[in-house]
């Protein structure tokens, strides 16, 4: 065997290995998170088509570089307001600072079942309000108001259960986007999963599908869902099994990472670019290689 053949095989054993662990670590079929990963060596919806059929974002990258600037001087002055759910996890916190640091909304507020405590004096206007999300038609006036919403909502098997993962990324996710709708939300913007399907064997994919579809239902002005691959980001928590695959993610090529894994403020700033941009577009759905390229064109000074 070459050096370079043997490198290879090293990586992908390194890699089996790590899936391996991330399946002991949620212990079953239907694991959280990370059950894509598993979908992605068995080749299940590797560079899936929208299976509804809605045209995918397509854009110049060079040009909506160059647009950025004055789209987002244009949508401040339209002083929308935005909501987050999920503001607590690894997308949510990144999509706040990222909110902050941009001067998008007139008025941001931050949808969680605890309060969230920031120290920075950026976020000094950041409203926050706890809700039950077990009884979410008690909070109803919460999802009133708001022009944009981000959904980054969700939990894996091994935090909640079977169960619980189900209501969580199923149940809250749709019962809040429900409000929303009824609340008079025109955007609402849904973190996925490469790979979902509602008619998917895992229950991961599955549920993430059957949300998207649901979603889709209620018939917002504009509906955009990103599908990200393996996201690479540094956890708080301990998960040996995701750590090791985010390393083997992370040290491979652009040309390569960007079909399967995406840094996290890669995810962030596609969402945040999307929106300012103008469309006439009802369902809009970015895969990982969209989401890489519109956030990568984020290379433009801060206001």
């Amino acid at each position: 065997m070459s050096g370079a053949a043997g490198l290879i095989a090293a990586a992908v054993a390194a890699l089996v290995a790590a899936l391996l662990l991330l399946r002991q670590e949620d212990s079953g079929s239907g694991a959280g998170s990370r059950e894509p990963l598993v979908g992605l060596l068995c080749g299940e919806e590797i560079n899936s088509p929208c299976s509804r059929g809605e045209d995918r974002s397509s854009f110049n990258i060079p040009s909506v570089t160059e647009m950025l600037p004055k789209l987002r001087e244009d949508f401040r002055m339209q002083n929308k307001s935005v909501f987050i759910l999920g503001a607590s996890g690894e997308t949510g916190k990144v999509l706040l600072k990222e909110i902050l640091e941009h001067n998008l909304f007139s008025k941001i507020t931050l949808i969680g079942r605890r309060k969230l405590t920031f120290e920075e004096e950026a976020y000094k206007n950041v409203n926050q309000e706890v809700v039950d999300f077990e009884k979410l038609d008690d909070y109803a006036s919460v999802f009133q108001g708001h022009d944009v919403g981000f959904c980054c909502l969700g939990t894996t098997r091994r935090k909640a259960g079977a169960e619980g993962f189900v209501r969580v990324d199923r149940d809250y996710v749709l019962k809040s986007a429900e409000l929303a709708k009824a609340g008079g939300c025109k955007h609402f913007n849904l973190l996925s999963s490469k790979g979902a399907d509602k008619s998917s064997n895992f229950l991961y994919l599955q549920i993430k599908g059957e949300v998207e579809a649901r979603v889709e239902e209620l018939q917002f002005d504009r509906y955009s869902i990103f599908r990200p691959g393996v996201l690479l980001c540094d956890r708080q928590e301990s998960r040996p099994g995701e750590w090791l695959v985010r390393k083997f993610f992370g040290s491979l090529p652009e040309s390569w990472a960007s079909s399967h894994s995406v840094p996290v403020v890669t995810v962030v700033r596609a969402m945040l670019n999307n929106a300012v941009r103008p469309s006439d577009k009802k369902t809009e759905l970015l895969d990982n290689k969209a989401i890489y390229a519109l956030g990568k064109a984020d290379d433009t000074p801060k206001p």
